[in-house]
């Protein structure tokens, strides 16, 4: 029988919320790491068994945690992710004099193909390479030392390295987006990248055409059409039709194209959904509504999605990793908010119900489907 397995970061701890292919009622594990930032949890694609996490603390630092029997029990991993064997000090130690010291780990990407490589993202930002399920790691430096570095500045979350991209038709292509300093793509496995931001737009910034220095908050890619993008930024809802090299705007009719999270239909490439907020400044929905908007033309037709959410003071928000897609027949979209529920759709978006509600504030949502 199908299970479906919900897998949620969040402030204080991280949760497994399981149910079979129904979708109707849900069992609810943790908190996992209780006290602790989670800021992600991701599975394996190819070992269903296999979970990682990224455990973080203002006090102890940074840990990446690893789940061999999904989520059961866990051990940490990531011994050069310290200094002199220390795990957790926010450092990434390469056997130098002078390790470089980052603030947390935002996002984890495991391989499409390898169930023992999985990639780091990181703030300030930097991408890192585990090929032994997370004991070590070694940084593709070319990211952080690309000749457009002293441009890159933080935004309002930090420097952080929080969208990593795996094209399946391609081991050689990873896409990446920074905040804020735009996306980036790399076509030979990470050694060397280009900025692909052409036909961004971001006023705040002096040249706002810039070549780098756009603050995209998250990036999206259908398996099948690995060359169309989808890119919620700093304002504006994004397409790219040739892997990035181009862009141009389809946020058509939303009440606002400000917002976090972006994600794709599983089976339709041209169904995306997105979640506005007021603006910038007012992370919470429009008229205080909680509504997802769907796109089924690939952008600028947007319709509201309301059915089983809050539609009147709801002023909570749902953060750039923080909405997944399974891969049923009939796909399920789900996402968390700041003020700790997690809803899902069994149908696409038709209809939403919560599946836990007071957790703390949730960071992350990624989804499992297994058989």
């Amino acid at each position: 029988m199908t299970t479906v397995r919900v897998l949620v970061g969040t402030r204080k701890g991280a949760f497994i919320l399981t149910s079979d292919g129904n979708r109707k009622e849900w069992k609810v594990t943790g908190p996992l790491f209780g006290g602790w930032e989670v800021y992600h949890v991701k599975g394996s694609p190819v070992d269903p068994n296999r979970l990682f996490a990224s455990q973080s603390s203002g006090w102890f630092g940074q840990v990446i945690q690893r789940s061999d029997n999904g989520g059961v029990s866990w051990e940490p991993v990531g011994n050069n992710f310290a200094y002199d064997g220390v795990p957790g000090t926010h450092q990434f130690y390469d056997g130098t004099q002078h390790p470089w010291e980052f603030k947390r780990v935002w996002h984890l990407e495991p391989s499409l193909i390898d169930p023992e490589t999985v990639y780091a993202g990181v703030e300030d930002a930097a991408l890192f390479r585990s090929s032994d399920g997370g004991l070590s790691w070694s940084e593709l430096s070319g990211l952080r030392t690309h000749d457009t570095g002293p441009l890159w500045q933080p935004g309002a979350g930090g420097m952080c390295l929080h969208t990593i991209i795996l094209d399946p038709h391609n081991p050689n292509r990873i896409i990446i987006a920074i905040s804020a300093a735009g996306a980036f793509r790399s076509d030979d496995a990470g050694q060397t990248w280009k900025p692909i931001n052409q036909g961004l737009h971001s006023d705040m910034m002096p040249d706002p055409t810039a070549k780098v220095g756009h603050c995209v908050h998250h990036v999206a890619m259908h398996p099948n059409r690995p060359d169309t993008l989808f890119m919620q930024k700093h304002w504006d809802i994004m397409r790219s039709d040739d892997v990035g090299e181009s862009w141009r705007e389809v946020s058509g009719d939303l009440p606002s194209d400000f917002g976090f999270p972006i994600e794709v239909h599983a089976h339709e490439p041209e169904t995306i959904y997105v979640v506005p907020i007021k603006s910038d400044s007012e992370h919470y929905p429009p008229e205080g509504k909680l509504r997802v908007y769907r796109s089924r033309t690939g952008g600028d037709e947007w319709e509201a999605l309301t059915n089983g959410l809050p539609q009147s003071d709801c002023y909570v928000n749902v953060l750039r990793d923080a909405m997944a897609v399974d891969t049923l027949d009939s796909c399920g979209i789900y996402f968390g908010t700041t003020g700790g529920q997690v809803y899902a759709s069994p149908d696409s978006g038709d209809t939403w119900a919560p599946i836990v509600r007071d957790l703390p504030a949730v960071l992350s949502v990624e989804v499992q489907t297994l058989p």
